[in-house]
């Protein structure tokens, strides 16, 4: 097992995914990510645009790291809300959701880092690589 991952460098190799680091929301140990995977309606403002998509919580413990996801509404004022997708977007979201999953995958397994589902992922339907 190589020496503890650092901080600084998880942020870049996150980074490096592509957009779905939110660094402002990150804190060592814990590392946010989101994705706005279906745009409601293009005719508002780009900042006002209200998007379905998802959010994952990662929480490190040394070389092993937890996630936690919520599929939902991003609304015009920036929050994330808890609200179901609908059924002609959920194959859209939970797509960009796996291909976020399988890149995130194969960044940790680089780092020697090992990845599973948080507590209360299991009982629900956890994301796997498609």
């Amino acid at each position: 097992m190589s020496e503890r991952v650092t901080y600084k460098r998880l942020l870049r190799q996150f980074a490096a995914i592509g957009p779905y680091l939110r660094e402002d929301l990150c804190e060592e140990g814990r590392y946010r990510f989101d994705c706005l995977s279906v745009c409601v309606s293009a005719k508002p403002a780009p900042d006002k645009r209200e998007f379905w998509g998802w959010w994952l919580v990662l929480e490190q413990d040394d070389h092993h790291f937890r996630y936690h996801y919520q599929l939902g509404f991003y609304d015009a004022d920036g929050v994330w809300l808890d609200k179901p997708v609908p059924k002609k977007h959920q194959a859209e979201v939970e797509r960009t959701l796996n291909h976020f999953y399988k890149l995130l995958v194969d960044r940790l397994t680089v780092l020697e880092c090992h990845l599973a589902p948080a507590e209360q992922v299991i009982n629900e339907l956890a994301v796997t690589a498609a």
